[in-house]
């Protein structure tokens, strides 16, 4: 008997039809609850930080814990594909893989009913929101997972223009640390045939947006590198003999780790501090969606080095971490862990893109991989 990756096809395309956003993955998780209950794990967890399951497979003998993680939810993109199993939600579609990679646990957990554990104990973790960064907060905050002790925690994550099936590594930081941040400017409204009445904040807007964009040091091979993105501002309202008087700027920030993100927001709040009181207007800051820089420890990335090779899979050293974030940077804060990527194809089109699509000649190399991870420490016990 072997894994029936047919069948894991068929579990991806139903979930990719099917997708739900961060915090809503009901029927997602119980796609994937059905799925693997078929696979004998020795004790299921639902509902964990939410949506998410975790389901064990134990030995019963001593020896390490090993968890793998992927996540459940979607991303609000329409998407633009024309194939039968396209998103039946209007506005919702699954742009970033995670049907792939919950597809892939999927068949992990096929071959570990195929495979009995000789020692030690596996876990897969089924997060929710990761797209807003909540979810493995969520996980790790609840009062189940406490009881867990694991030794080494894996994550991967599909990866377009890299070429299909290679596995792609990095000692240290692997994704970036990402943090956004809510400008809010309040000054008064006036008649707009006399603003020079009230504090309107439109000069502010600009100065803040000029002056922040000029920290970014967007060289990804530098230390320091840093990246300042303007993703939202409004003011006022579309009333016409109103000048406006209040204002936000919302811009995400990244750097390659976390000490560096805390300086770049405590320059960004200097400054628009400064420009706030040049336009006698108040300030007050909001942070959201907070990724902490993905820590890879050596020792759980030799690990993924030593299974790519016994499998025959193309390794790729990374030259510098990837820009985007991933909350996986949680577990591996705690644990000695890894993320890693797996190339999605050459061509493919990038993540987030409304064209985007998991192939699923992954879910065989994925598998795999993870398959490799467990011999690698299981057998060195």
């Amino acid at each position: 008997m072997s894994i029936n990756f047919e069948q894991l096809k068929k579990l991806r395309r139903e979930i990719h039809a099917d997708p739900e956003l961060s915090g809503r993955e009901s029927k997602t998780a119980d796609k994937v609850l059905e799925f693997i209950r078929q696979y004998n794990p020795d004790d299921i967890l639902t509902q964990v930080g939410g949506q998410g399951i975790i389901a064990t497979w134990d030995s019963g003998k001593p020896g390490k814990e090993i968890l793998f993680r992927a996540e459940l939810d979607a991303l609000p993109i329409e998407e633009i594909n024309t194939f039968n199993y396209k998103s039946t939600r209007q506005g919702v579609s699954h742009k970033c893989g995670h049907d792939g990679h919950s597809t892939i646990l999927c068949g992990l957990a096929q071959h570990l009913n195929l495979n009995k554990l000789k020692q030690g104990k596996v876990r897969l973790v089924f997060q929710p929101a990761e797209e807003n960064g909540e979810g493995a907060k969520a996980i790790i905050a609840d009062k189940v997972f406490s009881k867990f002790s694991p030794d080494f925690v894996f994550a991967l994550h599909n990866l377009p223009g890299y070429p299909l099936h290679d596995i792609v590594v990095k000692d240290g930081t692997f994704t970036a640390a990402v943090n956004s941040i809510i400008i809010n400017l309040n000054g008064k409204t006036s008649h707009a045939a006399e603003p020079e009445l009230g504090f309107n904040p439109a000069l502010a807007v600009s100065e803040i947006t000029k002056a922040s964009l000029t920290l970014a040091n967007n060289f990804p091979e530098k230390s320091d590198m840093s990246v300042v993105t303007p993703v939202f501002m409004e003011m006022g309202s579309k009333d016409y003999g109103i000048s406006a008087g209040k204002a936000s700027v919302h811009l995400t920030l990244r750097c390659w780790n976390d000490e560096n993100l805390k300086k770049l927001e405590d320059q960004i709040t200097q400054l628009s501090e400064e420009v706030a009181r040049k336009y006698s207007l108040k300030v007050t800051f909001e942070y959201t969606q907070t990724f902490h820089a993905n820590m890879n420890a050596s020792s759980a990335t030799d690990i993924v080095r030593s299974s790519a090779k016994n499998k025959k899979m193309t390794l790729v050293e990374r030259p510098y971490p990837f820009k985007w974030g991933e909350d996986f940077g949680l577990f591996t804060a705690r644990y000695e862990g890894c993320m890693f990527g797996l190339g999605a194809g050459i061509n493919l089109p990038a993540l987030h893109n409304p064209d985007y699509d998991f192939p699923d000649e992954l879910i065989e190399s994925g598998v795999k991989v993870f398959s490799g991870i467990i011999d690698e420490i299981l057998s060195a016990n």
